[in-house]
């Protein structure tokens, strides 16, 4: 049995940090961030189960279409994907009242809708992208025993050609689910490889008042080629979900819109509408 200490659960019977309970959540799970875009979503919904919010995570599961769909904030960074991802996983993977694993396991689909900065200069702004990889620069994940689902030969030439400082910890290169690929592609959506960082500033190489580790680390990266993979872009959550998802057997893919260019310096002039866009796509692709 796992321990109280270990699965906590509210006076409810819902688990702790989601305040949710395992009747509540969908068999397709969309992500976002910003707890204000769960409702820029479930908007398009024929109908609102419910909604709940304890701190940033908030969760509405409706019908779109026929079909059932838990939206979910997960909040900024790979901390915060540890906790709900574990979470989630529990609620449809763990008896919660015998605090037994079950036997037969379910595997959710999850889909993150995030927005995120190209690294390149021919990734324009107000474009879709796909990611095929997570790069995770954050160590969350070294936690786990990830070597079984990690693309090792990626990770090495990552180190190789950036000269990657060990003393921050070794990156960890994961892969997105295959079928959801086939899913959510189209001739407008751009495939990549996505950073992971642990932080917004120095982590993925800002200078405001503090210097950082490695200032070239930025063109270290945009530079990175193995086999004709490069990297595209950077954000915050997708290597810590497309890891976690593959050690506990969900479906996970991260769908970015781009309105960021760190490589032209340029910014969106419509970022919303562009969020706004992505998500219609994403909805429409998920019930055909």
């Amino acid at each position: 049995m796992i321990k109280n200490s270990e699965l906590i659960l509210n006076p409810d019977g819902s688990i702790y940090h989601l305040n949710l309970k395992p009747e509540q959540i969908a068999q397709d799970v969309i992500f976002v961030g910003d707890q204000d875009r769960v409702e820029k979503i479930t908007q398009h919904f024929d109908s609102v189960e419910f909604t709940v919010q304890k701190r940033e995570f908030k969760t509405q599961t409706g019908i779109y279409k026929g079909k059932r769909i838990t939206v979910m904030s997960t909040g900024i960074g790979p901390d915060n994907i540890d906790i709900v991802m574990n979470e989630l996983d529990a609620l449809v993977n763990i008896d919660l009242e015998t605090k037994q694993p079950k036997e037969t396991l379910t595997s959710l689909n999850i889909i993150r809708i995030g927005t995120s900065g190209s690294l390149q200069a021919d990734i324009p702004v107000d474009s879709f992208l796909m990611s095929k990889f997570g790069l995770g620069l954050d160590n969350m994940l070294r936690s786990y025993l990830i070597d079984e689902v990690s693309e090792i030969a990626i990770e090495e030439a990552f180190i190789a050609q950036t000269n990657w400082d060990m003393r921050k910890g070794r990156p960890y290169v994961i892969a997105g689910s295959e079928n959801l690929e086939k899913r959510f592609e189209s001739e407008v959506m751009l495939k990549g490889f996505t950073g992971t960082a642990g932080g917004f500033y120095g982590p993925q190489g800002r200078i405001l008042r503090l210097d950082i580790q490695d200032r070239d680390l930025n063109r270290k990266m945009d530079a990175f080629n193995y086999q004709g993979t490069r990297m595209t872009n950077l954000e915050m959550e997708t290597g810590a979900i497309y890891g976690l998802g593959k050690l506990l057997g969900h479906q996970c893919i991260s769908l970015n819109a781009i309105i960021a260019n760190r490589a032209n310096g340029t910014f969106s002039s419509k970022p919303y509408d562009t969020v706004d866009a992505l998500i219609e796509y994403t909805l429409k692709k998920m019930v055909e």
